[in-house]
């Protein structure tokens, strides 16, 4: 496939998915799918209600177009994108958004909200989505089909499962899609950052070294159908991913970095930051705040940035920088220098979350001042 061609599948996602945010949005508005900021004064940083439902733009771009590539001139299929992966894509994509729907509608509880993400990770699990082996830059490579188990035969051909692959499938996915979950704490974080991480995957998937055009394609459409989408969520934001949404660009981004030909290092290098946000997130919920981990706040990475004096746009644009420029080594780095980006990538969120800690406790001790002077 040419540029060219790439380029214009980009345009039309583009146009389609605002189009589609459009529409969304209205229906989001007539039936009063709204977020309210009186329900959670303290995360929430919005002041008037918001509509929800708008992942249900780049979801339908992405289904319409899938539909057209494959039905049409099939240029979605080959190597190692197949019929079955689009399927487990597709139904997955709509399992999520009726979850998403559900909760946004009817506010779910945590245990039940994560009874979709864990349905469509399953879905993508089914449909053969895997992983053979993760490379190990300093020996042998760490092999994950050694265990298959068979459940059944069909026309002669066995269904097994592959334990090892499938449980790294499931719980890879289940932590890439609450990572963009928690993410979605400022206007347009999280579509920003996983169009960011489409862009890169599109890039990698035309490299010689992996040549899968296939894979380009389903990527490039995923990039356009979050900026078109993004051109309605950028602050001041318009319409909110909603539940579904929020937890659907994870859901794409780490399938895309399995099918790529399992560029696991690729997406953490891009999905670097907020992994690490939401590993320490949990971890102070549980060991030091003694609480849920499902249990809302505004102690993320991003609402620190805030805090630290940072507006809404230079937030978001700085954490657009950071998934930009280590999400760029993962083109041009390999093997071992992978694993130094990575290093370093932990390096500087800690050197980070020092300065936002540091930063936040004088800001606290400045106001404290003021008040005992006040009085």
């Amino acid at each position: 496939m040419s540029y060219l061609y790439y380029i214009f599948t980009f345009i039309i996602s583009v146009g389609l998915a605002f189009i589609l945010t459009y529409y969304a949005r209205k229906l989001a508005l007539k039936f009063n799918i709204v977020d309210r900021p009186a329900t959670d004064s303290s995360r929430k940083i919005h002041q008037a209600p918001m509509p929800l439902l708008g992942g249900l733009g780049i979801f339908l771009t992405i289904l319409i177009l899938v539909i057209f590539f494959t039905s049409i001139n099939n240029q979605l299929l080959g190597g190692y994108l197949l019929v079955k992966h689009l399927l487990g894509v597709i139904i997955g994509g709509c399992v999520i958004m009726l979850g998403g729907y559900l909760d946004d509608r009817y506010r779910l509880t945590p245990s039940r909200q994560i009874i979709f993400p864990a349905i469509a990770a399953l879905i993508i699990v089914a449909s053969g989505v895997g992983i053979e082996y993760i490379s190990n830059p300093f020996g042998d490579s760490f092999r994950l089909d050694s265990i298959q188990i068979e459940l059944f035969r069909l026309g002669g051909l066995p269904y097994t499962i592959t334990l090892l692959s499938d449980a790294f499938v499931f719980i890879w996915l289940m932590g890439m899609m609450y990572t963009t979950k928690f993410l979605d704490g400022l206007d347009g974080l999280s579509t920003g950052i996983t169009t960011i991480g489409a862009f890169i995957v599109f890039f990698l998937s035309i490299s010689q070294t992996v040549a899968q055009p296939e894979t380009a394609l389903l990527a490039i459409i995923f990039a356009g159908a979050g900026l078109g989408f993004l051109l309605w969520n950028f602050h001041p934001a318009k319409v909110f991913l909603g539940e579904g949404g929020s937890v659907f660009v994870g859901f794409m981004l780490g399938v895309l970095s399995i099918i790529s030909g399992a560029k696991i290092a690729t997406a953490l290098l891009i999905m670097g930051i907020p992994i690490l946000d939401v590993i320490w997130v949990i971890i102070r919920r549980l060991f030091i705040e003694k609480k849920s981990p499902t249990m809302a706040d505004n102690k993320h990475l991003h609402f620190r940035l805030l805090d630290m004096g940072l507006s809404h746009r230079q937030a978001v644009i700085f954490l657009y920088v950071l998934t930009v420029l280590f999400g760029i080594t993962s083109l041009f780095f390999t093997g071992k220098d992978k694993v130094i980006s990575l290093v370093i990538l932990v390096g500087v969120m800690i050197v980070l979350a020092s300065i936002l800690v540091v930063a936040y406790k004088r800001k606290n001790c400045s106001i404290s001042d003021i008040e005992v002077d006040n009085q």
